[in-house]
Formats: C-alpha cells, structure tokens, sequence
C-alpha cells in the first residue's frame, strides 16, 4: 500500500486507522453477540436483549398480573426494558469506547439525538 511520494508518518496514519476500524468491527460483532438482562418488580418482569438492543425474551411472572391493574403490569414491562436498554448501553460505552477515545457517537439514525440510556446507532450497530 505504499504510495510514491507518499510520507512514512502518513502512512503510519493510514495503517493505525485501518487497525482501529478492523478493532470497531470486532467490538460491534461482541455487542451484537452478548446478551443483557433487565429486570422489574424484583423480578417480576425480565427483559432478555442484545447489545444491539434486539429483544430476545420476556418473562412476566404470573403475579405480576392482575386484570384489575394491568397499568402496573406495563410499567413493569417499560421498567425492564429500560433497565436492560440501559445495561446495553453501558456494553456499547464499555467496548466501543476505548477505540474511540471514549467518545460515542452521538447521533441516531435520522439525524435524532439518543435519548438519556439509549445506546447510540439507535440500537442497532
């Protein structure tokens, strides 16, 4: 890949991009691959997902619902899922991080900024 007339420092630079991308693309292949969990209701709702965010399971244990309350039963729900949103999140910041000099990108897909606990890329990577 040497060019002509090209510098030795610039060429470092291009090598140690190279390495740093390759070094991305293993890090988003270990997030898409490692699983979180998000729990409510001291486990009355479990929220299994990726650290891409993709949902891969629900358990709501059966005192956990009540027909008269089900507005409990949703809360539960979001809480998990937040909570294991969030564990993604703190993957992504863990893994990525470091190859980006801690810095994450700050724009979702579309323009939109993520919000508090929402893993960058908009949950998907």
């Amino acid at each position: 890949m040497t060019q002509p007339n090209m510098p030795q420092d610039m060429q470092e630079l291009i090598r140690q991009a190279a390495e740093v991308q390759q070094a991305l693309q293993q890090a988003q292949q270990e997030l898409l691959s490692t699983t979180v969990t998000g729990t409510a209701g001291g486990g009355l709702v479990t929220v299994v997902m990726t650290g891409g965010a993709e949902i891969t399971d629900l358990q709501i244990k059966p005192e956990a619902v009540d027909a008269d309350d089900v507005e409990t039963l949703q809360d539960l729900i979001l809480a998990a899922y937040r909570d294991a949103h969030n564990k993604a999140g703190e993957l992504a910041q863990e893994k990525i991080g470091p190859l980006t000099g801690g810095a994450m990108p700050q724009e979702a897909p579309g323009g939109q900024q993520p919000a508090p606990g929402e893993i960058p890329f908009g949950g998907i990577i």
